[in-house]
């Protein structure tokens, strides 16, 4: 998109890791619906926004010094999450929740 909007490509942008983030959106969010994807993209993005402020609130509460630098960790915890995702929810956060709502639909 920002292909087509500005005209032009940086090397950040063709850089794998954004191919991969893309994917990690999708997996968490879920492949079956077109609300999982933007879902996953939303918690994506928030979490690399907004880890370091996460971490602090963290470390305020718990008193463990550790958790300010996890604004630096962003990669380790999306990764964390990848994982978790593939691990417990195969069909990402949507596709769960609409697995589990339909039984009760019908």
């Amino acid at each position: 998109m920002k292909t087509v909007v500005l005209g032009f490509e940086t090397l950040g942008d063709a850089y794998w890791t954004m191919s991969g983030l893309v994917v990690l959106m999708t997996l968490v969010g879920g492949m079956s619906t077109m609300f999982g994807p933007l879902l996953g993209a939303f918690i994506i993005v928030l979490l690399e926004d907004r880890l370091g402020d996460i971490g602090g609130g963290i470390a305020k509460v718990t008193g463990i010094g550790w958790f300010n630098s996890l604004g630096e960790s962003v990669t380790i915890a999306t990764g964390v999450i990848f994982i978790a995702c593939v691990l417990a929810f195969r069909r990402g956060i949507v596709g769960e929740i609409v697995a589990r709502v339909r039984p009760l639909q019908g």
